[in-house]
Formats: structure tokens, C-alpha cells, sequence
């Protein structure tokens, strides 16, 4: 009789991931790569100890208490604003995730969209396909520069400091606004200038978003917020979707308030805000923050040992809430 503890695997994952959990543990996967409905997700927890999971699984309470059995959520992301942590840790279920794996990929994603963005690479794209072009022209597509530039980053932990290092590579100034003010040492090499939200946006030429999704942050930009930023400003977004307040965003942009949006993440994914799909001065990604093939395989690698070590009795290398003996 295999007595190796039973976890589910909400999606497909990397085979090197795979390997590691099923080598000490029974294995069920969904092979679908489709999220599973709560129904499924609770019918296929039921006799779990251990659960690895996406961004996109919804791990409520609701879940929670119908796993008897369930140990450990071992979560593929740096978020986990998917799962009720308080409710895991009040059934004594530990949480893990995958913080810092993912710095540099996502850093180098913002920098995508807001290039992209700013120099209309998509509608360029567009317009080439489309047979449009038929000759050079002085004014054709323009765009706005990016070097020398203010450079304003709303969160100042490792992605945004990633960020900031990007910016100075294209001579920009760096602002900042973030919970904790980062060390002197952090500042001045990264010529980085911690300021208000507000001056932030009142100053900044692009403001890039890297906050974490709490009730706080929760629609901290909308039509107030927008009114404060340059009619040249463009906004990025590679965070969490809720921090913007969608529906602002599109009149923002419909209306010239502000120049732009590179965005990767939306209030209500998969789902977008009416209008935006329709508006030339926007770049639109699938949330693929964090989607290179060495990253993911390495954030599904790091889940896969936090999962594993906490199943077996070790103390994971990532825990959420590291109370949970």
C-alpha cells in the first residue's frame, strides 16, 4: 500500500516540477489547462494533504473546510491574495509561495510594455500588417521619448527596485512611494527620490505599479488620482489588476487625461472593462509578468520543494505564514 501523502496539482505544470513532487507523493493532476470551477476543486481536495496551485485558484474558506486533510497550499506566485491565509492558519494549514524567482522577468516586462507603449510599437505593428504603410513620413506614429525621463514606481520592493535599475540605464529620474521607505544605501544607488503618491504622480512621466493587492491598495488609482498625472503620462501596470479602478482608466485614456497604459494585469481577469479593448493607446498583455520559460520552471521547481519539504515534516523554504508549526 503507497503510503506517500495524496496532493493535487490544479494545472499543468513544468515535467522538472512534476518530478520532484511525485517522487514523494500520489499525484493527481488536472491535465486540463483550464481553472477548475470551486465544485471540482473542493471534490478533488477531498482526501488531500497537499494542494499546488495557481494564481488563478480561488483557495476560500469555503475550500479550506471541506480539506479534512489538507496540510499545506503550496502557491505558484510571489501573490496569494488567491487563498485565505487567515483561514489556513487558523486550520493550522501551512502556506507557501514563490518570492523573488521572478524579479528580473517581470521587471523586464514592465519595461516591455512601457516601451511599447510609449513608442507605439503595437499600432505600428498594426499598421504595417494592414498594408497601410506606403512610405516614410516625418510625422508618422509618434511617440514619446523614454530616456531622461521621470521614472515614478509605486512599490519599492524587488520588482520595483528592478525597475528603477532599468531606468537609470535609460538616464531617467527615479521616484518612489512605497510602505517602507527603502535604506539610504538602496536610495542613492539607485538615485532613487522617495516622495508622496500624490507628487509622484503630479511629476512622474511613466508610473509603474508594483504594489501588492491588500484592501488598502484596493483602487488606490482612480478618476481622482488620474486627474493629478501629466495629459503625457503613461501608466504601467504588471501588479494586480484591482489597484486600478478599471472603468476610470478607460475614461482616463478615452478622454486624453492621461497619454497612455501598458497593462498586464485587470480587475476582473480574464474579463476587461468596456471600452478598453477599443482605445489605440493602450498595450494589452495577457498577465505574462513572469512568463519566460526559465521563470516558470523555476517558480513551479520552488513550489514544488515548498510543498514536498512541508509534507515531509521540513520546514519549507517559502512559508506565508511561518507560525503554522
Amino acid at each position: 500500500m503507497d503510503g506517500r501523502p495524496k496532493v493535487l496539482i490544479s494545472r499543468s505544470i513544468p515535467q522538472a516540477a512534476l518530478e520532484i513532487v511525485a517522487r514523494e507523493c500520489q499525484v493527481e493532476v488536472n491535465e486540463r489547462d483550464v481553472r477548475l470551477t470551486q465544485e471540482e476543486l473542493i471534490e478533488r481536495l477531498l482526501e488531500k494533504e497537499g494542494l499546488l496551485c495557481l494564481l488563478t485558484d480561488r483557495v476560500d474558506a469555503a475550500v479550506l473546510a471541506a480539506a479534512p486533510r489538507l496540510r499545506v497550499v503550496a502557491n505558484v506566485a510571489v501573490g496569494y491574495d488567491n487563498i485565505d491565509v487567515a483561514e489556513a492558519s487558523r486550520r493550522g494549514i501551512l502556506v507557501t509561495h514563490t518570492p523573488g524567482v521572478l524579479t528580473e522577468t517581470t521587471a523586464d516586462l514592465t519595461w516591455a510594455l512601457l516601451l511599447a507603449v510609449a513608442r507605439r510599437v503595437v499600432e505600428a505593428d498594426r499598421y504595417v500588417r494592414s498594408g497601410q504603410w506606403r512610405e516614410w513620413g516625418l510625422q508618422l506614429l509618434l511617440g514619446s521619448d523614454v530616456h531622461g525621463k521621470v521614472l515614478g514606481i509605486l512599490g519599492f520592493g524587488r520588482i520595483g527596485q528592478a525597475v528603477a535599475r532599468r531606468g537609470m540605464g535609460f538616464g531617467m529620474q527615479n521616484l518612489y512611494h512605497s510602505r517602507r521607505r527603502a535604506s539610504p544605501e538602496v536610495e542613492a544607488a539607485l538615485k532613487a527620490r522617495y516622495v508622496d503618491p500624490e507628487t509622484l504622480l503630479r511629476e512622474a512621466d511613466f508610473v509603474s505599479l508594483h504594489l501588492p493587492l491588500t484592501p488598502e491598495t484596493t483602487h488606490f488609482l482612480t478618476a481622482r488620482e488620474f486627474s493629478w498625472m501629466k495629459p503625457t503620462a503613461y501608466l504601467i501596470n504588471t501588479a494586480r489588476g484591482p489597484i486600478i479602478r478599471e472603468e476610470d482608466l478607460v475614461e482616463a485614456l478615452r478622454m486624453g487625461r492621461i497619454a497612455g497604459a501598458g497593462l498586464d494585469v485587470y480587475e476582473r481577469e480574464p474579463t476587461l472593462a468596456p471600452g478598453l479593448t477599443d482605445l489605440p493607446n493602450v498595450v494589452l498583455a495577457p498577465h505574462i509578468g513572469s512568463s519566460s520559460v526559465e521563470t516558470r520552471t523555476r517558480m513551479a521547481v520552488m513550489a514544488a520543494e515548498n510543498l514536498t519539504a512541508a509534507l515531509a515534516g521540513r520546514r519549507p523554504p517559502n512559508p506565508v505564514n511561518p507560525e503554522i508549526p
